[in-house]
C-alpha cells in the first residue's frame, strides 16, 4: 500500500497508471519518473518496496513539481489574482460563469448550477401567451 503525499495509490494498477492518481502527474511524467528512479514499469504498487517508494519521492523533489496541496494552492492564488485586477476572466470566476468563451445561453449548466425555478415558470407563461 503505498502512500505518496498522502494519497493512497491503487495497489492493483501498475506504477505509472498509479502515479497519474496524484494530481499535478499525468501518464506522461509518471513514466519520466519511473525511467529516471530506475523501476520497471511492468512493476504494480503493491510491489514496491520502500527504498522505490523514497527514490519515486526523490526524483519528484528533485525535478520541484507542484504536487496535490502546493498545486491547488497555487491555482487558488493565480484565480485570485484574477479576481483583485478585476479582469474579464477574474469577474467570471467570481460570476460562477464559463471563463474561456463558452455559450451560456443554453449551455453552462456545470458552471451556472441548476436551473432557478422562478425562470421555468415565467418561459411556459410566455409560451402559453402567444
Amino acid at each position: 500500500m503505498a502512500r505518496i503525499y498522502g494519497v493512497q495509490l491503487p495497489p492493483d494498477k501498475r506504477v505509472a497508471y498509479g502515479l497519474a492518481y496524484l494530481k499535478g502527474i499525468g501518464i506522461k511524467r509518471a513514466h519520466d519518473i519511473i525511467r529516471e528512479a530506475h523501476i520497471d514499469e511492468s512493476r504494480r504498487i503493491k510491489d514496491l518496496t520502500k527504498e522505490e517508494e523514497g527514490a519515486i519521492l526523490k526524483v519528484i523533489a528533485a525535478h520541484r513539481y507542484l504536487i496535490e496541496g502546493d498545486l491547488n494552492k497555487q491555482i487558488s492564488l493565480n484565480i485570485a489574482r484574477l479576481r483583485e485586477i478585476k479582469c474579464y476572466r477574474g469577474m467570471r470566476h467570481a460570476k460562477g460563469l464559463p471563463v474561456r468563451g463558452q455559450r451560456t445561453k443554453t449551455n453552462a449548466r456545470t458552471r451556472k448550477g441548476p436551473r432557478k425555478a422562478g425562470s421555468q415558470i415565467a418561459l411556459k407563461r410566455a409560451v402559453s401567451k402567444k
